[in-house]
């Protein structure tokens, strides 16, 4: 059995990945660290695990194989490369960290002691998304100029998003580099890294970190890509509009459809590829089976590099050269 342990219970999507991996054949889950005592007694007891108050004991022996870090994001260096360096597989909830110089450091862990990494990316399991990145490959839309992305809620203006996700030390940001990073991920993995970022950040209700976001990216080809979102905009669906020199793709907005135009009209592709499975599946099955994972170290260095050059360009109210 793959022996897990729970690093965190901070997260907001903790009790998910933690629920998949008890689910999860083949894996057992051992131990639970996590600071605050009395948040980690009670995780513990709930997922039938040891507690742990001491990081390096919790790394200790050969109880766990792998871990799953949902700690706050400023914990992220310190608690993986002391993982990596005691060779227990790392699956982290993104970013992965918030400063490029933490991000490598990590980096250089994981790839020195040879553990399997992922980072939680499930946009790109999307079949929806799968199809648009096969698309843009085989040139469906001509060469892309343009590309918006939109993922916004309205967690701050109807007061349901935890406290914790405006604390800027904890989080290294607001709504860009929690929930903006969907929208980050995806234009890496559509159009590559960007050359320049543009990014305006505003405070509408929260005062301590940004909760209306948008940043403008300039890729080496000539497109431009957009990431928009926030934590003060309701009843507003996820969108992607891609337009390229021979059409156009849209998915999401109020239909939630995904269709294409290339002179034909607007229509739905013939087919869409399966979900490509979710993200801590794709991680056990990667230590487990061997499978690929597809969201790993790399691609989580280019999350914080791209995100940090948007906190520095909002910060400084000009563009950012990566």
């Amino acid at each position: 059995m793959l022996k897990i342990g729970l690093v965190g219970a901070w997260h907001v999507h903790f009790d998910g990945y933690a629920k998949e991996a008890q689910n999860h054949e083949g894996c057992v889950i051992t131990r639970l660290w996590e600071s605050d005592e009395a948040a980690g007694r009670a995780a513990a007891e709930k997922y039938g695990c040891e507690y742990f108050s001491d990081y390096g004991a919790f790394l200790a022996g050969d109880e766990v194989d792998a871990v799953i870090v949902s700690s706050a994001t400023n914990l992220h260096p310190e608690l993986m490369i002391k993982a990596a360096r005691a060779k227990k597989h790392i699956f982290t909830e993104k970013v992965l960290a918030i400063t490029d110089g933490d991000a490598l450091k990590i980096k250089e862990a994981v790839d020195e002691s040879g553990v399997k990494f992922c980072i939680s990316f499930p946009w790109r399991s999307r079949p929806d998304f799968l199809w648009v990145k096969q698309a843009l490959e085989d040139k469906l839309i001509g060469e892309v100029t343009y590309c918006r992305m939109r993922n916004a809620h309205s967690g701050a203006s109807n007061d349901w998003l935890p406290a914790s996700f405006y604390d800027p030390v904890a989080c290294g940001g607001g709504a860009m580099m929690d929930l903006g990073a969907h929208g980050m991920y995806l234009l890496n993995w559509l159009l590559g890294e960007p050359k320049r970022v543009t990014s305006v950040f505003t405070n509408f209700m929260v005062e301590s970190v940004e909760d209306n976001a948008v940043c403008v990216l300039e890729y080496e080809s000539g497109a431009i890509g957009v990431n928009e979102t926030a934590f003060v905009a309701d009843k507003d669906p996820f969108s992607l509009e891609i337009t390229g020199t021979k059409g156009t793709i849209f998915a999401g907005g109020p239909t939630g459809e995904l269709v294409f135009n290339i002179g034909m009209g607007w229509i739905e592709p013939d087919e869409t590829p399966d979900f490509a499975g979710g993200t801590i599946d794709i991680f056990l099955n990667g230590i487990i089976n061997g499978g690929p994972i597809p969201y790993g170290i790399d691609d989580a260095v280019a999350l914080t590099r791209t995100m940090s050059a948007a906190y520095r360009s909002a910060a400084k109210k000009a563009a950012e050269i990566l």
